[in-house]
């Protein structure tokens, strides 16, 4: 099997399906060495293993909403478009989604995806409670009052056992009007950063780091006037649908012009029924300190002539601070510089070190599932849990059942 990108070739010896919680722990309890696979979206091997695949999608089960709570108990198997439509139709919904609907929940929790922003958590901040099923087969279930465990747990990079189930808050339905802004100056963008991420509950910047080609908001409606917007700090209103990549058709996307719809049709760049973004692409991404937002857009754009052979389009998003042990919004608002990179994998590989190295004083710190060059010596000093989060994770799989080639990178032996 290969990941989503296609530029992985899995190497498990086993594939398992097991079609219940029951057939699944005794796959888990006799295996020396297993990863679970969902939607297979990273790009790197996080997900590999020399050992068991085990997939999920047989499992079945369907959310369980409890509106006293205003929470949501889903399959970590589940994707956030099956959930958020499963939510629509029963007049509730998630805070935040990310650009595509088509990853798995699992999958997206452990490695810190998010949406954005600027008051808008990561995914894993809607997160109340995490089942996981441990390396013996049996299972623990973690909220808040757990503390550490829990912390450590949600953004777990697959270390400590299998997601089986998460808990999510919701809250009721709403709508979402977005609006495309073509052609931002550059200077505004750095003058009126804050401001711009701050214009709608959910902002996006599309540019090679020689312009801004397009600004994306997302408003909800109660925040949005409905009037006719013409221009956005020079940037002029698109007259046509839009796509983040300039060569792709914005048919793909969801609707725009300000047309008001459901927070799961709007939130999303992409519409679930169609491959999202270029689909060949690989995918890098840096988090840091928003308050270095303008002064890494400077650094950034020393790069644009590397970049231009090898970029499709980057994103500049914003992410609320959250708690989450290895989340790379821990404990810091934050501003995301999102690569989608040709399918060019050594000419990749041979710039992000330079890269890296030019952003290491904001502190930026790599999507855990994504491309990117550091190791646990890069790492580790920008999280001041990792050392922590290590001994949990010894803690719970003291063979390194869940271990695998990328983890002892990340963690050491």
């Amino acid at each position: 099997m290969k990941n989503w990108a296609g530029n992985l070739n899995y190497s498990a010896a086993a594939v398992e399906r097991p079609s219940s919680m029951d057939e699944l722990a005794d796959v888990v309890a006799a295996a020396r060495s297993l990863k679970p696979l969902g939607s297979m979206h990273c790009f790197n091997d996080i997900a590999d293993t020399g050992g068991t695949h085990v997939v999920l999608d047989n499992l079945g089960g369907v959310p369980h909403i409890d509106s006293a709570s205003r929470r949501v108990r889903v399959p970590g198997h589940l994707t956030y478009g099956a959930l958020a439509q499963h939510l629509q139709q029963h007049g509730w919904a998630l805070h935040n989604m990310a650009s595509l609907p088509h990853i798995c929940l699992a999958g997206a929790l452990q490695t810190g995806t998010h949406g954005s922003g600027a008051t808008n958590g990561s995914l894993s901040s809607a997160v109340t409670a995490i089942e996981l099923m441990r390396a013996s087969g049996n299972t623990d279930r973690l909220e808040a009052a757990d503390g550490g465990d829990f912390l450590g747990s949600v953004v777990g990079l697959g270390a400590l056992g299998i997601v089986t189930s998460v808990e999510l808050a919701i809250e009721p339905s709403y709508e979402v009007s977005q609006r495309v802004f073509e052609q931002l100056p550059w200077n505004a963008a750095l003058e009126h950063f804050d401001e711009i991420a701050s214009s709608a509950y959910s902002v996006s910047l599309f540019t090679d780091y020689k312009s801004f080609g397009q600004v994306w908001q997302k408003s909800r409606i109660e925040d949005d006037d409905g009037g006719a917007v013409i221009t956005f700090h020079g940037a002029a209103a698109a007259t046509t649908a839009r796509h983040p990549l300039p060569e792709m058709s914005g048919d793909n996307c969801t609707a725009q012009f300000g047309v008001p719809g459901p927070w799961l049709e709007r939130l999303p760049h992409f519409r679930p029924e169609f491959t999202p973004s270029k689909g060949d692409e690989l995918q890098t991404e840096y988090i840091l300190p928003r308050e270095y937002a303008a002064a890494a857009l400077e650094t950034l754009r020393n790069f644009a002539d590397r970049l231009a052979p090898l970029l499709y389009a980057s994103e500049v998003r914003t992410i609320a601070s959250d708690g989450f042990w290895l989340s790379p919004a821990f404990n810091r608002d934050s501003v995301a510089f999102h690569f989608t990179f040709k399918p060019r994998q050594d000419d990749i590989e041979a710039l992000l070190p330079d890269l890296e190295a030019a952003l290491s004083p904001f502190g930026a710190r790599p999507h855990w599932g994504k491309l990117f060059a550091a190791g646990a010596s890069d790492v580790a000093p920008l999280y001041p849990r990792f050392k922590d989060f290590r001994n949990l994770a010894h803690a719970h799989d003291p063979e390194g059942k869940f271990r695998n080639g990328f983890l002892d990178r990340m963690l050491g032996s």
